[in-house]
């Protein structure tokens, strides 16, 4: 992979990972609650699951490209609607502000798994995956070094984006207050997401 390319995929993850979704709420959530510390191994937890997902659609890809050969253009014309589907969505989604009430102190290993099932309950997340990497990768040629430098731009954007979260909420408080914020980063990311739906159905 280019480092044209590379950092492509790591702006486009940037913006879809600040999008309003369950993990970004469980993060203010957990640091209103019990403070930052508490969400940073809640957030590991989640993405940890975003890893599990991300190496299943990259495996699973790869495996079907290989061996349907022509007809995998179905999958990526398929992925693309998908993420121009998900666009649309967010774009006409309302701008709903997220209520956090008291919570439960959860130990380490208690916030970790609360995490990892955030998204592992989440089957969304590898269609999102799925549709998403076509865009950027060679599916065909993916090697084992491109897989890493995938998953480590995943663990470090993803984190680092919930990571700004959970510390903005501990130490505001007000983040998801505004209707008007929430509805900037809804239309935000749906356009990133249409526009990457089209990417991947007009990539050769």
């Amino acid at each position: 992979m280019s480092t044209v390319t590379l950092l492509s995929f790591a702006a486009a993850m940037f913006i879809l990972a600040a999008s309003p979704g369950p993990g970004v709420f469980a993060t203010v959530a957990r640091a209103l609650a019990s403070g930052f510390s508490h969400a940073a191994v809640l957030i590991l937890g989640i993405v940890t699951g975003d890893l599990v997902f991300l190496l299943l659609a990259v495996y699973g890809l790869s495996t079907m490209a290989a061996a349907l050969g022509s007809f995998f253009v179905v999958v990526k014309y398929g992925g693309g609607l998908y993420l121009i589907w998900l666009g649309i969505s967010l774009w006409r989604s309302p701008a709903k502000t997220h209520q956090t009430g008291a919570a439960a102190e959860l130990t380490c290993l208690q916030n970790y798994f609360s995490g990892l099932s955030i998204t592992l309950a989440n089957p969304k997340v590898i269609l999102f995956y799925l549709g998403f990497l076509p865009g950027f990768v060679n599916l065909e040629q993916i090697g084992s070094i491109d897989v890493l430098l995938i998953s480590i731009i995943v663990f470090c954007v993803l984190g680092s984006v919930l990571l700004g979260y959970a510390w903005t909420a501990t130490m505001a408080g007000q983040l998801f207050a505004s209707e008007r914020t929430v509805g900037t980063i809804n239309r935000s990311a749906g356009s990133v997401m249409i526009a990457a739906g089209c990417a991947v159905m007009f990539r050769d």
